[in-house]
């Protein structure tokens, strides 16, 4: 019989700013019945982390509470040994560990995947608990195809890389009929979507899901030229964007359908020209 702790990824509200009722609204008796059980924490952010602590009435008072921040890193810069095992030594010693991140679920978009690694790779148990997920709930609702998708994270911030990797996504879901899903920082969402709206095909549908959970929820799916004829502002809050593109006829010869004026509805070696929308 294993004497090792348990590493429990306990997802949080997916709405900023929620209160008390709203995590108690996403979240299943078990998730929250796992989560009082436990006294240590790794999180994202310390406060927001508390204050979900506190929303699920834990038994225990928060300050006696064990809750440690995971270092910032740049980019995509690892955890070094010596930082995991910091995090991570009491569930050699048997104690269990819950990990939480700022919105939704750790592991996914989030993190929380360095750390699950670290457990697995010593044989501790690691236990995923349900609860809200922007991808998954924006993915169930937009009607695109839900049997082959890929999600993405964040896009580059510069123009022109973050033109070309749309492009690549356009193609690659053309070519494998597979919906692509991305996230971009709210504050960015309009540049996103100004960008969606200039780059892909006008028959590339698009799903827009902002504040998923949240009142104010707002989830949609259109073509790219729908999107252009009505004017559409995303506030700055938590986004998910996913994209399916007309596929392609033949994958192995590299055909694309035709459109209903006789033209191919993009390529690989000429970008698309749709009209910029001054209001888009």
């Amino acid at each position: 019989m294993s004497t090792f702790g348990t590493l429990h990824l306990i997802p949080v509200p997916i709405a900023e700013n929620y209160q008390a009722q709203d995590l108690l609204n996403v979240l299943p008796p078990r998730t929250l019945l796992a989560t009082r059980a436990l006294t240590h924490f790794i999180v994202e952010n310390a406060k927001s982390a508390r204050q979900a602590l506190k929303a699920i009435e834990h038994p225990v008072a928060i300050q006696h509470i064990s809750v440690h921040e995971l270092p910032v890193r740049k980019g995509s810069e690892p955890l070094n040994e010596g930082e995991l095992m910091l995090l991570l030594s009491p569930l050699l010693s048997g104690q269990s560990i819950g990990v939480m991140s700022e919105s939704g679920c750790p592991g996914m978009a989030d993190p929380g995947a360095e750390l699950a690694a670290w457990a697995h790779s010593r044989g501790i148990a690691v236990v995923s608990h349900i609860g809200p997920s922007s991808v998954l709930l924006a993915l169930m609702a937009s009607g695109l195809q839900g049997q082959r998708f890929a999600f993405n994270g964040y896009l580059p911030v510069q123009t022109e890389a973050r033109t070309q990797a749309l492009r690549h996504l356009e193609m690659r879901s053309a070519r494998e009929n597979m919906t692509q899903l991305f996230i971009e920082t709210p504050y960015r969402n309009e540049v996103m979507l100004n960008a969606l709206l200039h780059t892909l095909n006008d028959h590339t549908k698009l799903t827009i899901a902002a504040h998923l959970t949240a009142t104010g929820e707002m989830l949609r799916t259109q073509t790219i030229e729908q999107w252009k004829a009505v004017p559409y502002t995303i506030a700055r809050v938590p986004t998910v964007f996913a994209l399916l593109a007309e596929p392609i006829l033949t994958p192995t010869h590299n055909v694309y359908p035709k459109n209903h004026q006789g033209k191919r509805p993009f390529s690989s070696k000429k970008p698309p020209t749709a009209n910029r929308n001054k209001n888009g």
